[in-house]
C-alpha cells in the first residue's frame, strides 16, 4: 500500500463538509427558485423568466430602449441567446428592433406599448411569487445578510479588465 501523500490532493483546496453542505443547499435553492419563477411566468404570461428580465431591463431604460449589446450585458447572456429571445418577443409584439443611426452594425431593442402592458399585468404576480418564495421566509437580518453576500459574490465574479471572456461579449 502506497502511503505517500497524493500530489494532486495537495494542489487542491477541497470543500470541507460544511462548505459542501452550503454549496449544495445554494444550488438546490437557486434551481428550485428559478424553476418556481419560470413556472409562474409561463402560467401567467406565457414567457420564461429570462424574457421577463429582458422586458424589465427595457422598461427601466430611457425611452424603453437599449442597444442589443447593452441588453445582453445587463441580462448576462450571450448576444446569440439574446437575439433568439428578442426574435420571440418581437413575434409576440412586445419588442421591436431599430437600427442604430450612429452605428450601421448596431441595433436597439425597444419595448413596445403592448410589451409594457404585458409587463404591467404580469409584475404583481411575479412580485408575489418572489416575495413568497424568498423574502417572506427570511427575517430582515437574513435579507440584509443575503443581499450583502450576493453583492460580494457578484463583485468578485464581474471582471473589470478589458478583453475579459464574458458570455455577453461573445
Amino acid at each position: 500500500m502506497n502511503t505517500a501523500p497524493d500530489p494532486a490532493a495537495a494542489r487542491h483546496r477541497w470543500l470541507t463538509d460544511e462548505e459542501q453542505r452550503i454549496w449544495r443547499a445554494y444550488l438546490h435553492a437557486t434551481t428550485l427558485l428559478e424553476d418556481h419563477l419560470d413556472r409562474q411566468l409561463q402560467r401567467d404570461a406565457g414567457m420564461p423568466h429570462i424574457y421577463y428580465g429582458l422586458l424589465v431591463g427595457l422598461a427601466e431604460a430611457p425611452r424603453r430602449r437599449l442597444r442589443m449589446t447593452d441588453l445582453a450585458r445587463k441580462a448576462k447572456i450571450t448576444r446569440s441567446r439574446l437575439s433568439h429571445a428578442i426574435a420571440r418577443l418581437e413575434k409576440n409584439g412586445w419588442v421591436r428592433r431599430e437600427d442604430c443611426p450612429s452605428d450601421k452594425r448596431g441595433q436597439f431593442a425597444v419595448l413596445t406599448d403592448e410589451g409594457h402592458e404585458v409587463l404591467r399585468r404580469t409584475a404583481p404576480g411575479h412580485v408575489t411569487a418572489v416575495r413568497q418564495a424568498l423574502f417572506d421566509r427570511l427575517s430582515p437580518e437574513q435579507q440584509k445578510a443575503l443581499g450583502e453576500i450576493m453583492e460580494i459574490v457578484a463583485e468578485g465574479l464581474q471582471p473589470n479588465e478589458a478583453g475579459a471572456d464574458l458570455p455577453w461579449l461573445r
